[in-house]
């Protein structure tokens, strides 16, 4: 069996047209793009025009409004500690939630260092969150609700329309961390009343190392962010440093290329259709129908996730999120939704793509059967569960 990659959430392929468009700016169209006075410089700061126009045509927002940088997380950076700093003096009140990306969580902890409230919302079983508890938690002090589109372990997807609308209504700002939804589900910041967002490039078959942050702009209450990083002037004087031409202009091509995959949907189900029918003692976290097509968050009771994956070195899982997969603590996402230590413990995330074809969910399914299968009748505690001596 070749190799078969199913940890997309982490990172994905590059596509083929990406590399192509980006070639020539690691090669001979070297020029940096502030530099405007030869024609090198101009070549590339023409590139990296050309990448934002498609960024914003993509989303449906204006280019201005379109910020490049390292990623998402550098974006998450900016706007959490910017708005900390600019609305102090209307409030020190940000709403998260309890399953959101480690880089929201951990500023929002340094952030309650330096004398921020924070709210953690609560999920459900699935995953899903309150409405009515957003809506109460918002106070005359709160300046942020930052809440992201599509959890990155268990594709669940947020209604973030109606949040973006509740926020409108009582006049505070919403972030939304888009990085696993985009290209995946529609996103049009027109019809959409987000205020700030962030993905990286890297999701939707982009280069690592760019990622993109959005700000509406309102001429009523401009929205004030100061740089996180400070130097010359480049993006209109919100991120300082020479820009990334290369990793920009393929950035701008990955939106360019998004396109619908309906099968994703289909190969998804099969593939958790045919692990919970085979294998006994499975069940898929966060099984509800508003999820990310790709996504399938499956727990193997009584058996590590790293037993597993070990065992399948051909295949490319994962035990939740890239960002803290080396950790030895719980997953947070599947604590929150109620899951025991040893549950999520032996939770893996399947992430399908474009590149993902039916043979190759055939050849995990059935490897995931023969592995799971010998691992159990190795082990003391599959041996206790099955004589009744433990739940």
């Amino acid at each position: 069996m070749s190799f078969i990659y199913l940890d997309n959430n982490a990172t994905t392929q590059l596509d083929s047209a990406v590399l192509e468009a980006m070639l020539p700016y690691l090669k001979d169209l070297y020029g940096n793009p502030s530099s405007m006075q030869h024609r090198l410089g101009r070549e590339a700061h023409k590139a990296v025009e050309t990448a934002r126009q498609r960024v914003a045509q993509a989303i449906g927002a204006k280019e201005q409004e379109i910020y490049f940088n390292s990623g998402a997380t550098e974006g998450i950076n900016t706007v959490l500690r910017g708005v900390a700093q600019s609305y102090a003096t209307k409030g020190k009140h940000i709403i998260t939630c309890k399953t959101e990306h480690k880089a929201v969580l951990t500023t929002c902890e340094l952030l309650e260092r330096q004398g921020m409230e924070i709210t953690y919302l609560d999920v459900n079983n699935n995953g899903e969150l309150s409405l009515d508890q957003l809506k109460n938690a918002i106070r005359p002090d709160t300046i942020l609700v930052c809440l992201m589109s599509a959890n990155n372990e268990t594709g669940v997807l947020h209604p973030i329309s109606d949040i973006a609308h509740i926020c409108q209504e009582r006049d505070v700002l919403y972030f939304c961390d888009v990085t696993q939804s985009i290209g995946k589900h529609p996103l049009h910041v027109q019809q959409l009343p987000v205020d700030l967002l962030v993905f990286s490039a890297h999701k939707l078959h982009g280069p690592k190392g760019t990622g993109v942050l959005y700000i509406r702009r309102r001429t009523a209450k401009p929205i004030q962010i100061p740089p996180l990083i400070s130097g010359g002037k480049q993006e209109n004087n919100l991120r300082g440093g020479t820009l990334n031409v290369p990793n920009i202009v393929g950035c701008g091509q990955a939106l360019a290329n998004i396109e619908t995959k309906p099968q994703i949907k289909a190969l998804r189900d099969m593939l958790e259709k045919q692990i919970i029918s085979r294998v006994p003692e499975t069940f898929v976290n966060g099984q509800i129908e508003k999820r990310l097509d790709n996504t399938s968050n499956i727990t193997f009771r009584h058996l590590k996730s790293t037993e597993i994956m070990t065992a399948l070195p051909d295949i490319a899982l994962s035990s939740g999120s890239a960002c803290v997969s080396g950790l030895s603590d719980p997953s947070h996402v599947l604590k929150a939704m109620g899951l025991s230590n040893e549950d999520a413990h032996s939770s893996i995330r399947f992430s399908l793509s474009k590149y993902t074809t039916e043979q190759d969910v055939a050849d995990v399914v059935q490897q995931i059967e023969q592995v799971v299968t010998r691992l159990r009748e190795a082990s003391p505690i599959w041996k206790l569960f099955k004589d009744g001596l433990i739940p």
